[in-house]
This record gives structure tokens, sequence and C-alpha cells, in this order.
């Protein structure tokens, strides 16, 4: 059935405008026409007059674990849930993510192998209701690294699903990838420096080689996929982007030589530079150690400096927030973050729709309200302001109506 949403304002992310009194034809599962609110509406089409609202594309966010122990700073608490449990949670998690507004994501990785793989497939086949995914599988990682579950006695050994992205050659690492992506993902993971919350890793430190990445790079390119690097430190980065991943994910100590890389190679960033005041917040409550909080206050400014220096320079700058590791649905509070550190209200929006969109290789799909586009459409009330995406009350995804509080 084609139904015409009618709204006092519309944000055309290609041309960096706000388009005031605007009608969006939708028909089944695509936007079929965008034009002024008085443009005739054909026969038999359904008028829904959203009001005084900003429309806009289906938020995208880049960097979210949906499966898996949310707003934790223990991972060995995997352990204690079965793969079912797991899936339910996700369940859970891709309900509320999707009803935030965050239509489309990016789950980049997730410790027990191809959960993610099975969200994804129930989310595309109507079981579940979800923001379209494309998932990693599982992390490339060393075997004391970044990707693993850390901290644990050296007499225990983790099952096999918990370490199926271990590597340790590269020959390992090209086998790994070759078997994540026949496993059902649709990216490769590397985990190239130390993460903050993985137990006596450290995030400036490079944990696997450039001869490493490249190999990945080549293998997953092999299958028409790209590679997605976790990366804190300076050195782990540029060695990333050398090797040419397509993300660079983190970037806490992206230095100016960095930088220069990733605008040499094209490289975008999607950085998560509003986690780390939830996690200063609510480390009482949410089990953060003292490690984990040491490395979050070293590396929270040092982020967001960086990330503004690449604002500056002209890097290509998606949505990343790591959802997972705090609730799923608060990922719209980075949005006034970014806005905070160098990207106008405008810029911000384009970088968690068509921006994020190109990096997922789906920009002719998603990211903007573009006929032929799925219709993926969502509204806030009152003019454009980032600030009012925390409050999303209106969602569409691919033609049907998820969520509609104006009414």
């Amino acid at each position: 059935m084609a139904i015409a949403l009618r709204c006092a304002r519309l944000v055309d992310v290609e041309a960096g405008q706000v388009l005031d009194d605007q009608t969006v034809l939708v028909e089944g599962e695509r936007i079929a026409a965008v034009g002024p609110g008085t443009a005739p509406v054909p026969p038999g089409v359904r008028i829904l007059d959203l009001g005084d609202v900003t429309l806009t594309p289906g938020l995208i966010d880049l960097h979210t674990h949906l499966v898996g122990v949310a707003a934790c700073g223990d991972y060995a608490q995997e352990l204690k849930l079965s793969a079912a449990r797991q899936v339910l949670a996700g369940v859970r998690n891709a309900r509320d993510t999707v009803l935030a507004g965050f239509t489309t994501v990016r789950d980049v990785g997730t410790f027990r192998a191809f959960v993610d793989t099975a969200l994804r497939d129930a989310i595309d086949d109507g079981t579940v209701t979800g923001p379209r995914m494309a998932v990693a599988g599982a992390y490339v990682t060393v075997s004391s690294g970044g990707g693993m579950i850390t901290g644990l006695a050296h007499d225990i050994e983790l099952p096999r699903e918990f370490r199926f992205g271990s590597v340790r050659t590269v020959d390992d690492v090209r086998e790994r990838v070759r078997e994540i992506l026949h496993g059902g993902a649709d990216l490769i993971k590397l985990i190239a420096t130390g993460a903050v919350m993985a137990a006596g890793t450290v995030p400036g430190a490079p944990e696997l080689t450039e001869e490493q990445m490249r190999a990945a790079v080549q293998e997953a390119s092999w299958y028409g996929a790209y590679v997605a690097a976790h990366a804190h430190g300076a050195e782990g980065i540029k060695m990333a982007v050398r090797a040419g991943v397509r993300s660079i994910e983190h970037a806490c100590y992206l230095d100016d030589e960095g930088i220069e890389l990733m605008l040499e190679h094209g490289t975008y960033l999607s950085a998560d530079i509003w986690w780390a005041d939830w996690i200063r917040e609510t480390a009482a409550t949410n089990g953060f150690d003292a490690e984990g909080l040491r490395k979050n206050d070293e590396t929270a400014e040092a982020q967001r400096e960086a990330f503004a220096r690449a604002v500056r320079a002209g890097v290509r700058i998606g949505f990343g927030t790591d959802a997972g590791g705090f609730p799923h649905g608060m990922q719209a509070l980075q949005l006034r973050t970014m806005a905070e550190h160098g990207m106008s209200p405008v810029e911000v929006l384009r970088a968690a729709t068509l921006t994020s969109a190109e990096c997922m290789g789906w920009e002719d799909r998603v990211g903007s309200v573009t006929p032929g586009k799925y219709a993926d459409l969502i509204a806030v009330r009152g003019p454009f302001d980032v600030g009012a995406f925390t409050d999303v009350a209106f969602v569409m995804k691919n033609g049907d109506i998820l969520k509609n509080d104006l009414s």
C-alpha cells in the first residue's frame, strides 16, 4: 500500500539543507518521490500528516554489539550466558535500537562467534523486529588481545566459539578471514591494538602486524568484503590504514600523520566519543574495575581532541557509538557530543546517515531520503536539533511504521 508522509521539515543530507513543508511518497518498501507539501498525491494513496516535525533518513550506527553482555565492565560475564540466551537478549537490543531511530547498524563483533549472523537473519526474514544489520561474525585478534575475554586464570581454556578468530601468523589471518566470511559474516573486524575494557591489554600498543592486516584486507576483498579495524594507538592506526582497512574504530591516539594517511587512503573514522561519559557516570553500579576506569580516563579526552582535528582536516566521519558497552537505544546522545567537537548539526546528521551508508557500501539503498532507496524514515518533534534525536517520535523501516507517537 502506498502512503504519503507530510512533514513541516525534511533534512536533505545530500544537499545539506533543511527543506520546509515536504511530502515523501512511499510505495511498498521504497521511497517513490519527494516534493513540496502542496504536490498532488495520486488517487488511493493514504496521507499521513506528521505535523510539526523534522523528518530525516533513518539513523545508522557503524559500531554496535547487539548480542552479548551490555553495559558491563566484566567481559567474563559472557561465559555465564548460553548462545540461546545471548540471541534472546539480542532480540530485545535490536528492538530497542530500531525504535530509537537506528534503522541500520554495522554490528562489529561478538565474543561468541556467529550469534550476530543468526540475529541478522531473523530480522531479515521478519521473525524479529530490528535494524538491518551488517555483521562481523567474530573478532580477528591475537590470542591474548583486545578481542578476547581476558583476565581469566591461565589454566582456563575458552571454548572454541569464544576464540574462533584468534590468530598467530599471517596464514592464520587468511584462514580465519575465510572461515568467518564462509560462516555468513558481511565484513571483517580486526583488533589492531589493545582495548580499554579488555583486562591486561594496552590501548596504545599494536597487536596485529601490518602484514597480517594487509593479508586480511586482501583475503576479504576476494569475497567482496571489507575490513574495519579497532585501533586506539597512533602506530596501530597508521598500520591499519596503510594495510587498506575501510574504517578505523575509536582512534583515541590518532596523530597528524595518521590523519594525513586517512585522507590519502579515503579511510572512514568511526569514533565513539560519547561512551566515556557514560562509563564515568555509571562506574559504581556497572562493574567497571580500576584498570578499565583508568584507561577510560586516559583515552577519553585524547580521543575527542583527535576527533576534532580529524573533522577540521576533512576526514570522512561516520557515526559509531559502541552500543552494547552501554544500553542499546541511547546512541543518539552522541550526536550532540559530535556537534560540540567541531561538526555543524547538518554535518552530524550526514555522518549518522549518508556517510555511514557510504562506509558500509550501502549508499545505494539507505542514508538519504531519495527515490529508489528503502523507506527508512524517522521524525522528531519541532525544528531540526541534533539534541531532539534522543526522543524519536516516528520510525518507518522498509515502508512499515514501527513507531508513531505523534497521533
